[in-house]
């Protein structure tokens, strides 16, 4: 076994590169799927990389100091994976586990392996994680590591490719480098622009980026784009031209062979052309030393001075969150925010004015504001990233992708539902809880007041994983002292009696709808349980079992969101494997157009009125 560290020359490279090709052969081969002609297009891109640029410390793969690779490209993985066993990181025996059930060498890279940061596969998002790995190490950091990103040419369709493009550019990411291996062909035949790479460093450099269009088999070429991407002081894109299966003549830029893994007889014909047979030497070259160091520590000591509201003060939940950002900001060093331009709304600008060098403006790019939040966390930052909650829709994927990185994210989503007004249902989050319900491991937090709002950031700022907070743009009075505490799976019973017949669950703006409600119905001799859901996932399923149980009637639910995904599906989920009491929802069936807040919540029948009559037909 021949091993070299850190320096090498035109022969190595050209050996790595087709050891490369030949591993991403042996492994898919084995699986008996995957995509190695994917694999083999980059492989001279990967083996010069590897050999002679990327600083990498593979005993501590997650340390500060090291450079990264980003596979944006994920359908690569097997060269990623046989880079790994070029570097000496995992065995041939864990190669050839590819795909297998248990393995951590998966079909596409996640941060169950060590050596990967964030999980690709997604197409489109690996540049734009760069993005906020890059600027936290540039604008937070103030060091020198430099950030790789593995591009296809079929991502490069992708609209998200060109918000990272404009966001790279004008945060001056020098140290961020776009390797596109523009190999032709996608999935099911030629990209939108073929081999033409003058247009695609045309796109890059009308966003501000360094780019040159190179020969991606022409190991020598590939050394002096690095070199020069090294001393780049904008962002830059190699556009290599390239192969896909290069190396085998029956494989290169041949259409029908993406995704496909080659029979054992193929696979022992183009091992053969490579000039690879089974046993051979195995080349181990070790990337370049990283200077590591310690990042500074992630838990501050005590407590955060929080905002704190009078009961009965009027206080928009959003206002609230912009207030404990702020205070949360003072308390912990690494907490960062984020914002898609609308931080005058949704009051990230509170934590802006006082922390202005750990506050990012992303513009209106939600899938670069959700991929640099998710950047920045890998980097050990803890970010909040806030806008409308109908804008978070755009960025579902980065979402569910963050959830496969294990990622830990912070997102508010403010002007959620009807009671927003005037504006319309464009602006209107009424699908985002059904959406942040659905995503893997995820919290979503539902606060009807200041003070719950604040308490509640807190645990957020104190968890790992992926919480959601969903803030109402209406005033309210706060409910609770500030003394309050709100456990996260956790509901407050505001109104109770021995005699309830109904439970009513509610959060945000129609729990005051509720306690409304509850008033009136009460005169009536309706008594009804009034009950604030404010955390949607977890549920609190002993206080709503309770309820059932005390209440005969059931429940009725009341919610500013469509019927479909939210509170009313959310409770149900509280009686899992026992009998499901019986629940009336009050949701927004029909499409809203532009009203009054209180217009809003009336023609939905979401409004007190709507409640009393609902209550009184069950009740």
């Amino acid at each position: 076994m021949n091993e070299l560290s850190g320096t090498a020359g035109p022969d190595t490279w050209k050996r790595l590169a087709t050891q490369l090709r030949a591993d991403s052969i042996r492994a898919t081969t084995r699986a008996g799927s995957g995509h190695p002609t994917s694999s083999m297009s980059a492989a001279d891109l990967m083996a010069v990389l590897l050999a002679s640029h990327l600083r990498y410390d593979l005993e501590h793969p997650r340390a500060a100091g090291n450079d990264q690779l980003i596979f944006s490209k994920g359908h690569a993985a097997p060269l990623l994976y046989a880079m790994l066993k070029a570097a000496g990181a995992i065995s041939d025996a864990q190669l050839m586990t590819l795909r297998k059930r248990g393995s951590v060498i998966e079909g596409h890279p996640t941060p169950r392996l060590p050596y990967v940061e964030v999980a690709t596969g997604s197409l489109g998002q690996g540049l734009a994680v760069a993005v906020g790995m890059a600027l936290a190490a540039k604008r937070l950091e103030h060091v020198g590591d430099r950030f790789w990103v593995l591009l296809g040419d079929s991502e490069m369709a992708e609209g998200s490719i060109y918000e990272s493009l404009g966001t790279a550019s004008f945060y001056g990411l020098s140290n961020l480098v776009g390797i596109l291996d523009m190999n032709r062909l996608g999935q099911r035949g030629p990209t939108m622009l073929g081999w033409d790479g003058e247009a695609y460093a045309a796109r890059a450099r009308a966003f501000g980026w360094q780019a040159t269009v190179i020969d991606g088999h022409d190991v020598a070429a590939i050394d002096a784009a690095f070199s020069t991407a090294e001393r780049a002081e904008r962002p830059t894109l190699v556009v290599a031209h390239t192969q896909k299966g290069a190396g085998v003549s029956f494989l290169a830029d041949q259409e029908g062979w993406h995704g496909k893994a080659l029979s054992h007889d193929e696979a022992v014909r183009a091992l053969s052309q490579l000039g690879w047979a089974e046993g051979a030497e195995a080349l181990v070259v070790k990337p370049k030393g990283a200077s590591l160091r310690e990042l500074p520590a992630a838990k501050p000591a005590g407590n955060p001075r929080l905002p704190s509201y009078s009961p009965g003060e009027l206080v928009a939940t959003r206002a609230a969150f912009g207030d404990a950002l702020a205070a949360l900001g003072a308390w912990h060093p690494r907490i960062v925010a984020l914002d898609g331009e609308v931080s005058n709304s949704s009051y990230t600008d509170r934590f802006a004015k006082a922390f202005p060098e750990r506050f990012f403006e992303m513009y209106i790019a939600e899938q670069q504001l959700i991929a640099t939040a998710v950047g920045l966390q890998a980097r050990g930052w803890r970010p909040f990233a806030a806008t409308f909650a109908a804008f978070f829709t755009r960025a579902l994927d980065q979402i569910r992708m963050a959830a496969i990185s294990q990622a830990t994210l912070n997102i508010a989503g403010s002007h959620a539902g009807v009671s927003i007004g005037e504006d319309g249902p464009s602006q209107m989050g009424l699908e985002d809880l059904a959406m942040m319900r659905a995503v893997h491991g995820s919290v979503v937090l539902y606060p009807s007041c200041g003070n719950a709002t604040a308490k509640l950031m807190l645990q957020m700022a104190r968890r790992d994983g992926i919480q959601y907070l969903r803030t109402t743009r209406e005033k309210t009075a706060v409910l609770y002292a500030p003394t309050e505490e709100f456990p996260i799976g956790g509901c407050k019973v505001l109104r109770r009696s021995e005699r309830d017949r109904v439970a009513i669950v509610a959060a945000g703006i129609t729990l005051h709808e509720a306690l409304k409600a509850h008033e009136q119905l009460r005169t009536q001799g309706v008594m009804a349980r009034v009950i604030d859901l404010y955390s949607v996932k977890p549920v609190d399923q002993v206080t709503l079992r309770e309820a059932a149980r005390e209440c005969p009637a059931g429940f009725l639910v009341v919610e500013d969101h469509h019927p479909e995904g939210g509170l009313a599906d959310a409770l149900g989920e509280a009686f899992e494997g026992s009998a499901v009491p019986p629940i009336r929802r009050l949701a927004v069936r029909s499409m809203p157009g532009s009203a009054t807040p209180e217009e809003q919540l009336r023609a939905a029948g979401i409004d007190a009125s709507a409640i009393i009559q609902a209550a009184a037909a069950v009740g």
